[in-house]
């Protein structure tokens, strides 16, 4: 049986079979963070609109657009939350979420740009000193930033 399904899969070419797993296997969303910390080494947390009530605050975070790398995925959704710039450091976590969700998580340092919310997503931004995090954050988004 084995060699009844080698063979053909030998003779399609490459792009067919990436075709063919494509279609075989499961698609993933990819959820990246990051942990924006400035020259004196605060935090930048958001209070997300969208997010439960009581958890609204945490690092800047969206999903990966198709062809996009983790760290242009965090350059822009800083940029198009806060306006600001940074410059992308280490990978720090890199996790199956619930589901078919994938977790990217990077540190990353600010280097320019003026704070200019995006208000449909975003309700405020506040730079926090490590040691004194709001309570109501995500606790995940905690321990990223603990995590040293």
């Amino acid at each position: 049986m084995k060699k009844l399904i080698v063979r053909p899969w030998r003779l399609v070419n490459g792009s067919l079979q990436w075709r063919i797993l494509w279609l075989r296997h499961a698609k993933f969303t990819v959820g990246v963070t990051g942990i924006v910390r400035d020259a004196d080494g605060n935090v930048l947390l958001l209070k997300h609109r969208f997010w439960p009530m009581g958890r609204q605050w945490g690092l800047p975070t969206g999903c990966a657009n198709r062809s996009e790398t983790f760290e242009d995925t965090v350059r822009r959704e800083v940029r198009e939350e806060t306006g600001l710039k940074v410059d992308v450091g280490e990978l720090v976590q890199l996790k199956s979420g619930y589901r078919l969700r994938l977790e990217v998580a990077y540190e990353a340092e600010l280097v320019g740009g003026t704070l200019k919310l995006d208000d449909f997503e975003i309700l405020e931004a506040r730079w926090f000193a490590p040691h004194d995090l709001p309570k109501e954050m995500q606790e995940a988004h905690r321990l990223l930033i603990h995590r040293k």
